[in-house]
C-alpha cells in the first residue's frame, strides 16, 4: 500500500516522531481526571500548539490528541456519543499544522487502550472491541491522518482487535506496545512475542514496536530484543523522558535534553527507524534528538553496558525474555502522559 508514512520510511534514514502529548497538554492547564480529547473542541488553539511544537522542534511527524478516543474511555466523561466528532477534530487540527509546515509532515492518529479487559480474562469480547477501535478509526479517517498509530497496548488480544478494526476502515497502521513490567508488558508479552504476533497478522502493521513503559534504558534493551529476532519490519521507539519522579506534589520525568539526544542515536543504532518520546518528552528534548541524529554519523549497535553507561540503570535485572516466570497480570487504566 503506497501512502505517505510508507513514502517517508524509504526517503528518510531515520523518522522522528513526537514528545508527550499529556505533559504538555497539563503545563497549557489541563487538570488531572480531565479528558484531553475534549480540548479538541474546546480549546482547538492548544491543540494546534501542541502540534505546533513538535513540528517546530524538528519532528517529522506527531501524534493526534486522540489517545482516549475510544467509546469506553470517553464513556468516563460521558462522552461515548462523541467519537467520530472528537477523532475527527482532532484530526483536522492535525491536518491543518501539518499542511502549513512547509515540509512533508504525518499525521498519525493516535489510538490508545479501551482501558477495558479483554476476554478470557475480562469481559469486553473481540467484536466489541473491534467495533470500538472500527468507530474510532472512520472518525480520524474522516479528519484526514495519514496513518492509524496503535499505543500503549499490553494484551495481544487487543492488539489483534485493533488490527481487524484498521482493515475494516481501510486505513494503514502502525503499533506499539508498552512493556513497563520487567521487560514484558502487563499482560505478559516479551519483545519476541510481539514480533511474532505482529508478523501472524493478516493486516500488520507498516511498523512496530513500543512506547512509554519505563525509562530510556529500558525502552532500548526492549528494541534490541526486536532486532534479535530478525524482523525486516520497521521498528518504533517512543521512550519517556527519564524516569518518573514526584516532585512538589507533580510527576517530574528526570530526562534533560541532552540524555534524549544520546537515547535518539542509540535507538538509531539498535535498529529503530521511528524514534520519538513519549511521557515528560517536551520540545526542548525533541530539538536535542533532531540535532543529535543529524549530527552524529549512525554508529554500531550498542551493548547493553554501553546503554546503561549513557543513560542510566534498568529498572529490572531481565528484558523477560529469559527463562524466569512471567510476572503476574495486573490491571490498570493509564493514558499517555
Amino acid at each position: 500500500m503506497t501512502n505517505a508514512f510508507s513514502a517517508m520510511l524509504e526517503s528518510h534514514d531515520v523518522i522522528l516522531a513526537d514528545g508527550a502529548t499529556g505533559t504538555n497538554l497539563f503545563n497549557m492547564g489541563l487538570q488531572s481526571g480531565d479528558a484531553p480529547e475534549l480540548w479538541n473542541i474546546d480549546e482547538p488553539a492548544k491543540i494546534r500548539a501542541l502540534y505546533q511544537g513538535s513540528v517546530d522542534a524538528g519532528s517529522d511527524m506527531f501524534l493526534t490528541n486522540t489517545f482516549g478516543g475510544t467509546s469506553a474511555r470517553l464513556k468516563l466523561h460521558d462522552a461515548q456519543g462523541r467519537v467520530r466528532e472528537l477523532n475527527r477534530a482532532g484530526a483536522e487540527l492535525g491536518r491543518e499544522v501539518a499542511d502549513k509546515a512547509g515540509r512533508k509532515i504525518i499525521v498519525a492518529g493516535s489510538v490508545g487502550p479501551t482501558g477495558e479487559i479483554m476476554e478470557p480474562v475480562g469481559s469486553l469480547s473481540h467484536a466489541a472491541a473491534v467495533e470500538m477501535f472500527h468507530e474510532q478509526a472512520e472518525g480520524l479517517k474522516e479528519g484526514g491522518v495519514d496513518i492509524l498509530w496503535l499505543e500503549t497496548i499490553s494484551a495481544p488480544e487487543e492488539y489483534r482487535a485493533a488490527a481487524e478494526a484498521f482493515a475494516l476502515a481501510d486505513m494503514p497502521w502502525a503499533g506499539t506496545m508498552s512493556f513497563d513490567t520487567a521487560g514484558r508488558t502487563m499482560m505478559g508479552v516479551t519483545s519476541a512475542d510481539l514480533v511474532q504476533l505482529v508478523e501472524k497478522l493478516p493486516n500488520a502493521p507498516l511498523a512496530f514496536g513500543a512506547n512509554c513503559g519505563t525509562g530510556a534504558s529500558d525502552i532500548l534493551r526492549t528494541v534490541l530484543g526486536f532486532a534479535a529476532q530478525g524482523t525486516e519490519r520497521p521498528i518504533i521507539s517512543k521512550g519517556n523522558a527519564g524516569i518518573p519522579k514526584y516532585v512538589d506534589g507533580h510527576i517530574h520525568y528526570d530526562g534533560t535534553p541532552d540524555l534524549m539526544g544520546e537515547y535518539a542515536v542509540m535507538a538509531r543504532n539498535s535498529g529503530a527507524k521511528v524514534i520519538g518520546g513519549c511521557c515528560g518528552t517536551m520540545p526542548d528534548h525533541l530539538r536535542a534528538m533532531r540535532a543529535a541524529l543529524d549530527e552524529t554519523p549512525r554508529g554500531d549497535r550498542p551493548t547493553l553496558d554501553q546503554i546503561t553507561e549513557a543513560l542510566g540503570p534498568f529498572t529490572s535485572a531481565s528484558d523477560g525474555t529469559g527463562d524466569e516466570p512471567a510476572p503476574e497480570r495486573r490491571t490498570r487504566r493509564r493514558r499517555r502522559a
